[in-house]
């Protein structure tokens, strides 16, 4: 709704409906990658050396 000093003027309303798009599966993948055990210590002390400003 678009209102001039309070009095509504014009109704904004959707000409079409868009196209719904394509679902997104989740899990489709399932077994065809792997993660490590250690995904989550991995590179641990590249990345403190990094954020310690070491050589």
């Amino acid at each position: 709704m678009i209102a001039r000093a309070g009095k509504p003027m014009v109704r904004v309303v959707s000409i079409e409906t868009p196209e719904p798009t394509e679902t997104r599966r989740i899990g489709f993948m399932a077994g065809e990658i792997s993660v490590p055990a250690d995904f989550d210590r991995m590179a641990s002390e590249e990345i403190e050396t990094m954020f310690e400003g070491g050589g």
